[in-house]
């Protein structure tokens, strides 16, 4: 039995319809990402990136010692890292992009480094996950003391 339907080359209607449908919703799922709370915007936290961790010229003067808090530390956008005073005299730095989806972190308090996206948070003695989802842990970043100043190395 042959229909019009049947004779019209080309895909059937029903075909196109169901292979729109598959992408849609392929393309939603894609968009939803992970169940992770999503409730500030990754798109947003993107535009506000910092140049990959380190990223700033050898021998930029970051800071003075005096201004980095011991047990906290302070985060250098621009230059794309955090610099941290675990105990008082120790300077460590790590680079300011969350490992997770490379969100910038945004606050350094109670002994962690902090990004607002997905709420990962990173020791500030070594750079390692306190709390997922981060993967892994902050990449270390090379910082020189010289006197009272805090420099890229």
């Amino acid at each position: 039995m042959t229909t019009s339907e049947e004779t019209v080359s080309g895909p059937r209607r029903r075909t196109v319809v169901a292979t729109m449908g598959a992408a849609g919703i392929a393309a939603a799922l894609t968009a939803c990402g992970s169940d992770d709370k999503d409730d500030q915007d990754d798109s947003a936290q993107a535009g506000a990136q910092a140049p990959e961790g380190g990223a700033g010229a050898a021998g930029t003067v970051l800071a003075k010692t005096a201004e980095i808090p011991v047990g906290g530390g302070k985060i250098f956008k621009d230059e794309g890292v955090v610099v941290t005073q675990p105990t008082k005299g120790e300077f460590k730095a790590f680079s300011n992009l969350c490992t997770h989806k490379k969100c910038p972190v945004t606050s350094v308090e109670g002994g962690t480094i902090n990004c607002p996206c997905h709420g990962s948070k990173f020791d500030i003695t070594d750079g390692s996950v306190k709390q997922a989802p981060a993967p892994a842990p902050l990449p270390a970043a090379e910082i020189s003391v010289d006197g009272d100043s805090i420099k890229l190395a």
